[in-house]
């Protein structure tokens, strides 16, 4: 068994359109982490960047079938425009191709917003409450 590529510790940028394609991708092959494309697609800010923060060498011992992954922290921003945090996990490849566009002092911003945003559940369950009052 080869060794996994090496975390890559850095923050990547994506739009909308790119972060349903990952969805969609993690989707396909069954990965745990991640949320509904649906979800996606009616809750994010259409125009929005979102963002990537690989934290974690995932390898599914218990289902050989599954590629390795990165599970990546996420900065989405919602359609009330407010940042929210999740989860995805990334096969290392697809996240390689992802442009660099970020400098160090914006990575390191992004992280500390990460660490900082909502969760994603806390939102949904505040907006459902918001929804009901």
């Amino acid at each position: 068994m080869t060794s996994p590529p090496p975390l890559p510790r850095t923050v990547r940028a994506v739009d909308t359109a790119q972060l349903l394609d990952l969805a969609e991708e993690a989707a396909m092959h069954g990965f745990s982490q991640r949320l509904p494309v649906d979800w996606l697609r009616e809750h994010l800010a259409a125009d929005a960047t979102h963002y990537l923060f690989p934290t974690l060498v995932q390898r599914l011992t218990h289902r050989p079938e599954v590629p390795l992954q990165w599970r990546c922290q996420q900065l989405l921003t919602v359609s009330t425009g407010e940042q929210i945090w999740g989860l995805l996990d990334v096969l290392p490849d697809t996240f390689d191709k992802i442009p660099e566009t970020l400098d160090t002092v914006s990575r390191k911003d992004i992280v500390s917003r990460i660490a900082q945003a909502m969760r994603v559940r806390e939102w949904v369950e505040r907006m459902a409450a918001d929804a009901g009052s």
